[in-house]
C-alpha cells in the first residue's frame, strides 16, 4: 500500500484532447481539480502504473535519491500498509533510468546523470512460510535473471547462481547494479515459533552471504521490512547494513504529515466535513486522533497511517481501516502471555541502543509492537525513547486482541456482546448494558495466588475499563477529585457513566453506593450538559464475576 503519494499526475480527459508533452505532468493540485476527481492510490504498489494511470502522488522522491546514493547497504523497517513496496518499485525505476516517470518530481532537480543500471528486484512476501516455499520462491526468481545474465555449469546452490548474476550484470552492463529486496522478513514471520523458523534463517544466510564479497558489482542495495531479525546474514554475516529506519532524513519517507494531507487531499476533507456536520478544524482533528502519531526518529517528525486516511477519505469515514486489512502472524503469539502488560506499554521507556539493534524476542514484545506499528516513539529522555500507542485505532486494536483470551471466550461471542453493550449504555439502557458486561467478565480467570478483596478489585476494574474503550469510549481510571478518587468515569456522546466498583467481601453493592452519595461524585460533572448517571458495581471473587449493581442515577446538580 502506498505511502509516498505526492504531486498530483494528470489523467488523459477525453480522445480528442491532444496527449500532455512531459511538462504538463507539473501542473498544479488546483489546475487538476477542475479536469477530474483525483484518482486515489489504493492497492496500488507499482510505481509506474501508479504514475501513468494518472494516481494521486505525495512527492517524497528527494529522499529516495538520498537513500539511492548513499550507503551500499540499507535497511528500512516500517509497518505494514505504509508504502515500503511502492518505495521500492520507485526505486526500481529510478535505477532502471527510467525518467519519464519522475517527470514534475523532486527528484528531477537533483539527478542529472540518469544512469541505467541492472536491477535484481526480490519480493520476499511471496516466499510462503517454509522453507520449501521459500527455496522455490528464490530458484524461481533466480531463473528468470539467468535467463537474461546467463548461467555457469558449476552454479548449483542458490547462493552461487544469486552472485553470479550479481557479476554477469555488472560485467555485462559495465556498471554497479541494484539489488532491492522488499519485505525480506515476511517467510521469516510466516515461521516464527515454529520448527520451519531456523530453516528459513539458515537459508537466508547461505544465500546473502556473497553479497560482501561482490561489493564491488554493487551500487546499492535496499531492504525493507517490518521485523529486525539480526541472526540472519544481513544482519551479522553482512554486517555492513546500515539501519536507516531510524534516521531523521528519512522520518516520514512513508507515512503522509499533516502539511501533505492538507495540501493535497483539499477536496476529500472538504467533502468529509460536509457529509460528516464537522469544521474543517474538527475533522483534521478526527483524522489526527485516529490516524495520526507515528514518529519513527528522535527528531518526532510525525506521520498518518497513509492507508487508513486514504481509506477513510475514499469512504467519507473513519473506522478501523488498517485493523481491519490483518495482521502479522507473529503479534497473536507475542502477545499470548502480555495480556495484562498491554496497558502498561503506554508510556514505557526503551533503552535506544536496544530498540534500534536488539532482535526480536518471545520476551519482550515491545521490540516487535513498535516495528509492526503498535507502539510508536513518544517522547526522548536522556538516552531512552518513550513508547506509547500511536493513536486511536491502534490502541483499540491491541486491547480488542488480548480481551477475548483475558476473558476465556472466542472473538465472535466477545464482538457481539461487545457491540450490543456499546449500544445500550449509548442510548441509556443500563440495566441491559450491565447485564453485557456481566456476559464478558462471568468466570474470567485470575493467575494472581493473592486473596486481598483489593488485588481482586484492581483486577476487574482493569478488565472493565478496557471493555469500555473497546465500545469507542473515552475512560478514565482513578479520577482524582479533591480528597478523593472515582473509580472510573466512562464518557460517551450523551451521557456520563461515573462507576465505582466494590468486592463482595469489601462491602459489595451497598458500599459503592454510600461512597457515590457520601462523596457527591456526580457533583464533579455538574458543569456537563451530559446527563451523569452514578453506577455501583459488585464483584465476587469465588464466582469470578459480576454478581451485583445498582443505577444509582444521580445527576447533575
Amino acid at each position: 500500500m502506498p505511502c509516498l503519494f505526492a504531486q498530483l499526475i494528470l489523467t488523459p480527459l477525453l480522445s480528442h484532447v491532444r496527449k500532455p508533452k512531459s511538462q504538463d505532468i507539473r501542473q498544479t493540485n488546483s489546475d487538476y481539480q477542475l479536469m477530474a476527481r483525483q484518482k486515489l492510490p489504493l492497492g496500488i504498489q507499482d510505481f509506474e502504473e501508479l504514475r501513468r494511470g494518472g494516481y494521486l502522488y505525495v512527492d517524497k522522491t528527494d529522499m529516495l535519491w538520498k537513500i539511492a546514493n548513499g550507503n551500499k547497504y540499507n535497511f528500512l523497517s516500517r509497518p505494514r500498509r505504509f508504502g515500503k513496496s511502492l518505495l521500492t518499485s520507485a526505486m526500481q525505476c529510478y535505477f532502471e533510468g527510467r525518467r519519464e516517470l519522475f517527470e514534475g518530481l523532486r527528484i528531477m532537480d537533483i539527478e542529472k546523470e540518469w544512469v541505467k543500471r541492472p536491477v535484481l528486484h526480490f519480493s520476499m512476501n511471496q516466499g510462503g512460510s517454509d522453507v520449501d516455499s521459500l527455496s522455490h520462491y528464490l530458484d524461481d526468481s533466480l531463473a528468470a535473471y539467468e535467463e537474461i545474465y546467463g548461467k555457469r555449469p558449476t552454479e548449483m546452490t542458490l547462493s552461487n547462481r544469486f552472485t553470479g548474476i550479481i557479476q554477469r550484470a555488472y560485467e555485462r552492463s559495465g556498471v554497479q547494479i541494484a539489488i532491492l529486496v522488499d519485505e525480506y522478513d515476511a517467510p521469516l514471520q510466516h515461521s516464527f515459533m515454529t520448527p520451519q523458523h531456523e530453516a528459513c534463517r539458515s537459508l537466508y544466510r547461505d544465500f546473502f552471504t556473497g553479497l560482501k564479497d561482490y561489493g564491488y558489482c554493487i551500487k546499492c542495495v535496499f531492504l525493507t521490512g517490518i521485523t529486525k531479525f539480526t541472526q540472519i546474514s544481513l544482519f551479522s554475516v553482512l554486517n555492513t547494513v546500515t539501519n536507516i529506519s531510524f534516521y531523521d532524513d528519512y522520518a516520514t519517507v512513508c507515512g503522509l504529515t499533516s502539511d501533505e494531507i492538507e495540501k493535497c487531499f483539499k477536496e476529500e476533507l472538504k467533502s468529509l466535513s460536509e457529509k460528516r456536520g464537522w469544521e474543517a478544524l474538527q475533522t483534521l482533528k478526527n483524522l489526527k486522533e485516529m490516524y495520526d502519531g507515528y514518529h519513527f526518529s528522535e527528531s518526532l517528525q510525525g506521520v498518518f497511517n497513509p492507508y487508513s486516511v486514504l481509506c477513510a477519505l475514499k469512504e467519507q469515514r473513519l473506522k478501523s481501516f488498517w485493523i481491519a486489512s490483518g495482521a502479522t502472524e507473529m503479534l497473536p503469539k507475542l502477545l499470548k502471555n502480555f495480556e495484562r502488560d498491554v496497558e502498561k506499554l503506554d508510556g514505557s521507556l526503551i533503552d535506544m541502543d536496544y530498540l534500534e539493534t536488539a532482535d526480536v524476542s518471545v520476551a519482550n514484545p515491545k521490540l516487535f509492537l513498535y516495528q509492526s506499528g503498535y507502539l510508536t516513539i513518544k517522547d526522548v529522555v536522556g538516552d531512552s525513547y518513550v513508547l506509547g500507542f500511536p493513536n486511536r485505532e491502534v490502541k483499540k486494536a491491541l486491547f480488542e486482541m488480548v480481551i477475548p483470551n483475558m476473558l476465556h471466550q472466542s472473538l465472535d461471542e466477545v464482538e457481539n456482546a461487545i457491540q450490543e453493550m456499546k449500544v445500550e449504555f449509548s442510548v441509556g439502557h443500563v440495566d441491559e448494558g450491565v447485564r453485557c458486561l456481566k456476559q464478558l467478565i462471568a468466570h474470567t480467570p485470575y493467575s494472581t495466588q493473592k486473596k486481598e478483596h483489593f488485588v481482586f478489585e484492581e483486577h476487574f476494574r482493569f478488565v472493565v475499563k478496557n471493555l469500555f474503550y473497546i465500545c469507542g469510549f473515552h475512560v478514565e481510571e482513578e479520577v482524582q477529585m479533591s480528597n478523593r478518587r472515582i473509580d472510573l468515569v466512562v464518557h460517551t456522546p450523551d451521557i456520563l457513566y461515573v462507576l465505582e466498583l466494590k468486592m463482595k467481601d469489601n462491602g459489595g453493592c451497598g458500599s459503592a453506593e454510600r461512597q457515590l452519595n457520601e462523596r457527591h461524585y456526580a457533583d464533579a460533572f455538574c458543569a456537563s450538559r451530559r446527563q451523569v448517571v452514578c453506577l455501583a458495581l459488585e464483584f465476587d471473587k469465588d464466582n469470578r464475576g459480576l454478581v451485583g449493581w445498582k443505577n444509582v442515577a444521580l445527576r447533575q446538580r
